[in-house]
C-alpha cells in the first residue's frame, strides 16, 4: 500500500484494506498519472508471475513497450471513468478506470484500474451468436417451406376468382389457409388458427396440410376425421387447430361447410345483402370424446363474393383502444368494387393504419384474408 495512504490511515486499517482487495479475484492496481505502478493486488502480481512491478510503467508489466493505443487511465481530468476490453496473455478483460483523487485537495492524483476476466463469457457470447444465426436461418427455412405449401396467391377458374393475404406476426405464423380442385364440380377450402405462434403453430399447421382429407365431399365428416387423427397423435392438452371448411359445388351453385371452434365466421357478399355462415363447433383438440360437428349448406349466386378471415384482422386496436372490427371489413368489402387481391389488399392496408402501425411487423396476431368472388 502506498506510504501516504499508511501515514494517514495508518497501518493496520491500510492492511485491512489491502486484504480485502487482495481477496478479490479481479485483477486491481492503482497507476500514477506518469503510468508508474503504485499498487498491485494478489491476483494480479499471481497471474503475471509474480514479477517485480511496482514502479514500473504499466504497459511494461504486460509486456508491452509502449503505452497502449487505446488507454484509458492517461487523461488528467476532473470527472472521469471509462472501460475497455483489452486481451492480455490470450485472455480477454473488461477494463474499468476511475480517478483517486486527493480528499483534501481533489485533484486526481492516480488511477485504479479493474480488470475482469470475461474470456468465457466473450467465447459463450460468440457461441449464442453463432446459434442465434443457426436458428435464424432454420426458421426463415422454415418459413420458406410453410408459405409453399400456401395455395397460390391467384387462383382464377371458369367458376372462381380466389385471392388472400397472409402475414404472420413472427417468423412463423399460426394461421393457415388452402383452396383446393376437389374433382370437376368440387372446390374445398378452409381456413384455420392453430394454438400459439411460431415453430410449435407452424408444425400444427403443416399437420392440418396433411392431416386434412381432401376428398371426401362432406366437411362434417372431414373434420371428425381429422379430430380423431388427432388426437391419434398424442398432442399436448394446450394445442388445438379452430378451422373452417367448407366445399362449393360449381355445378349447383351451393356451400356446404362445418365449423371447427373458428371465432369469426365468414361472410357471404351479395349486391345487396350479408350472410354471416355460422356453425357451431369444438376446436380439433382432445378437449371432448365426440365433438358433434355439424353441417349447412346455403346457395350461392354469380358475383358473390365469399370472405374468410382470422381474429387477427378484427382484434387490431387503435390508441384508443378500439378494435378495428367486423363492421368496418363489411363496409369496405361492400365498397369495393374491384378484384378481389385489389379489395384484400386494401382491407389490410385501412386495418394497419387505423391501428396506427406502419406495417405488419408490429402486429401482434396474424393476420389472414381471403376472398372468393363466384362467377
Amino acid at each position: 500500500m502506498p506510504y501516504r495512504l499508511k501515514k494517514k490511515l495508518g497501518t493496520t486499517a491500510c492492511n485491512f484494506i489491502e486484504d480485502i482487495i487482495d481477496g478479490m479475484q479481479d485483477w486491481v492496481r492503482v497507476i500514477a498519472l506518469d503510468s508508474t505502478v503504485l499498487f498491485v493486488n494478489r491476483s494480479m502480481r499471481q497471474a503475471l508471475g509474480n514479477r517485480d512491478i511496482i514502479g514500473r510503467k504499466c504497459y511494461q508489466t504486460l509486456g508491452r513497450t509502449s503505452p497502449c493505443p487505446n488507454c484509458i487511465s492517461r487523461n488528467n481530468r476532473t470527472d472521469w471513468s471509462a472501460s475497455k476490453e483489452e486481451i492480455i496473455g490470450g485472455r480477454i478483460f473488461s477494463v474499468t478506470s476511475s480517478p483517486l483523487r486527493n480528499q483534501e485537495t481533489g485533484e486526481v492524483e492516480a488511477v485504479i484500474e479493474v480488470l475482469h476476466d470475461i474470456t468465457e463469457l466473450k467465447n459463450l457470447s460468440r457461441e449464442l451468436e453463432n446459434q442465434n444465426a443457426k436458428l435464424r436461418a432454420d426458421l426463415s427455412m422454415a418459413r420458406r417451406l410453410q408459405c409453399s405449401l400456401l395455395p397460390n396467391s391467384q387462383l382464377n377458374t371458369d367458376k372462381i376468382d380466389f385471392s388472400f393475404i397472409y402475414r404472420p406476426c413472427e417468423t412463423l405464423g399460426g394461421d393457415f389457409l388452402d383452396i383446393y380442385q376437389i374433382d370437376d364440380s368440387h372446390i374445398g377450402v378452409y381456413i384455420a388458427d392453430v394454438s400459439g405462434h411460431g415453430v410449435a403453430a407452424s408444425m400444427l399447421t403443416m399437420f392440418l396440410r396433411t392431416a386434412l382429407d381432401k376428398k371426401l365431399l362432406s366437411p362434417a365428416r372431414t373434420l371428425n376425421q381429422l379430430f380423431e387423427y388427432f388426437n391419434r397423435n398424442g398432442f399436448a392438452d394446450e394445442l388445438y387447430i379452430a378451422i373452417f371448411y367448407g366445399i362449393i359445388d360449381i355445378s349447383n351453385y351451393t356451400f356446404t361447410y362445418s365449423n371447427a371452434g373458428l371465432n369469426v365466421c365468414p361472410v357471404i357478399f351479395s349486391k345487396n345483402s350479408t350472410q354471416i355462415l355460422r356453425a357451431p363447433g369444438i376446436p380439433i383438440s382432445n378437449w371432448v370424446e365426440n365433438p358433434e360437428y355439424v353441417e349447412v349448406v346455403v346457395n350461392i349466386y354469380p358475383r358473390d363474393r365469399m370472405f374468410f378471415y382470422t381474429d387477427g384482422i378484427i382484434e387490431l386496436k387503435n390508441t384508443e383502444n378500439a378494435q378495428f372490427g367486423e363492421e368496418r371489413i363489411v363496409q369496405h368489402l361492400l365498397e369495393s368494387d374491384v378484384e378481389p387481391s385489389i379489395a384484400l389488399s386494401g382491407l389490410v392496408d385501412k386495418a394497419i393504419a387505423f391501428a396506427g402501425k406502419k406495417d405488419t411487423n408490429e402486429i401482434i396476431d396474424d393476420i389472414t384474408v381471403a376472398l372468393i368472388e363466384i362467377k
